[in-house]
C-alpha cells in the first residue's frame, strides 16, 4: 500500500494528479477556446467519439436507418477529447458539461440541442417511435433499466477503468472497491437476463442500446484484459445477450462511427472506406480500450 494521504483543510488544484487525463482535467467548466463546430447537410449533427457513451448514439442512428427511417440520416463528427476539443466554444454551446456525445437536431422548425447519451436516446426513440414502448408497464421497465445504466457507467469507467488502467499508479483499495462494484453490476444484469431476453423485456430497446457498449467493452477485453481479472465468463446470460447484439449489423457499424477507422460519418457509403475489414468483427478483443 502507498503512504496514506491526509487531505488538506481546503483542497486546491495546485498539485497535478497525473494519469491519462491529467492534461485536460480542470475543476471548472466553460469554453477554453473560441472555435465553431463543423456541420453538413443532414438534419442531425452528432459530435462524439467511439467510447462506450459515444457508441450508444451512433448505434441508435444506425438501428433507426436499418428499421427504415430514412429521415434519421445524420452527420457524425469526431471530437478528440484527449486534445480538449470538447472545450471548444461551439461544443460547450451544445453541452455545457463538455462531455460527448452531443446532438444538434435540425429536423424541426427550430434547431435544438440534446446532450447526455441517455437523453439523446430517449429523444430519438420518442421522435421516431422506435425502440421504446409507448405504454406502461413496459415503458416504465425500459426507462428504469435505461436510468440504471446511466447510474452504473461511472462506476465501471471512472471508477474501475480509471484505477485499473489509467491511474498513474496501481492502488489496492480503489481497484478492489470498483472491481467489486463492477462485478455486482454484471450480476444485476445477469440475473435480469436470466429471466428476460433483453433488459427491458422481450424486445430490443434503448435500454439495451445504452448498456451494451459498456458491458460488452469490458467483456471483450477492455481496460487491457480486465475480462480475465474480473472473471466475466461467469456471467453467462450477459454473454448470451452480448453475442446476440454483437451480430446486429447496425451495432457493428455504430461501433465504428467516430473511431480512428471512421472519424467522420456522412452516409452509409462511408463504411465502404474502412480499409481494415477485421474492424467489422463484433468479437474482436479490445486490449487497448
Amino acid at each position: 500500500m502507498s503512504d496514506s494521504y491526509t487531505p488538506p483543510e481546503i483542497w486546491s488544484p495546485d498539485t497535478k494528479s497525473g494519469g491519462t487525463f491529467a492534461g485536460i482535467n480542470r475543476p471548472y467548466a466553460g469554453a477554453r477556446e473560441e472555435r465553431d463546430l463543423p456541420a453538413s447537410e443532414h438534419p442531425f449533427q452528432l459530435y462524439s467519439l467511439a467510447t462506450p457513451n459515444g457508441q450508444k448514439v451512433a448505434i441508435m442512428f444506425e438501428e433507426l436507418l436499418d428499421a427504415g427511417h430514412e429521415d434519421a440520416e445524420y452527420d457524425a463528427w469526431q471530437v478528440k477529447i484527449g486534445d480538449g476539443e470538447q472545450f471548444w466554444s461551439g461544443f460547450v454551446d451544445l453541452n455545457p458539461n463538455s462531455k460527448i456525445p452531443a446532438l444538434l437536431d435540425r429536423s424541426g422548425p427550430e434547431p435544438l440541442r440534446v446532450f447526455e447519451s441517455g437523453a439523446i436516446l430517449l429523444h430519438l426513440a420518442e421522435k421516431f417511435d422506435r425502440f421504446m414502448p409507448s405504454a406502461n408497464p413496459a415503458r416504465a421497465e425500459v426507462l428504469s433499466w435505461l436510468m440504471w445504466q446511466m447510474g452504473t457507467a461511472p462506476f465501471i469507467g471512472g471508477g474501475f477503468g480509471h484505477f485499473y488502467n489509467y491511474a498513474p499508479e496501481k492502488l489496492e483499495y480503489p481497484i478492489d472497491r470498483y472491481a467489486m462494484e463492477t462485478k455486482r453490476i454484471y450480476d444485476v444484469a445477469n440475473r435480469r437476463l436470466a429471466e428476460s431476453e433483453y433488459l427491458g423485456g422481450p424486445d430490443y430497446t434503448i435500454a439495451d442500446i445504452a448498456t451494451y457498449p459498456w458491458l460488452s467493452s469490458v467483456w471483450h477485453g477492455g481496460y487491457n484484459g480486465a475480462d480475465h481479472f474480473l472473471s466475466l465468463h461467469e456471467y453467462e446470460h450477459v454473454g448470451r445477450w452480448i453475442k446476440a447484439i454483437d451480430a446486429r449489423h447496425a451495432v457493428i457499424r455504430g461501433r465504428l462511427v467516430n473511431s480512428a477507422a471512421l472519424p467522420e460519418r456522412h452516409s452509409a457509403a462511408d463504411f465502404e472506406t474502412v480499409e481494415d475489414r477485421t474492424l467489422f468483427s463484433p468479437v474482436r478483443k479490445r486490449r487497448d480500450a
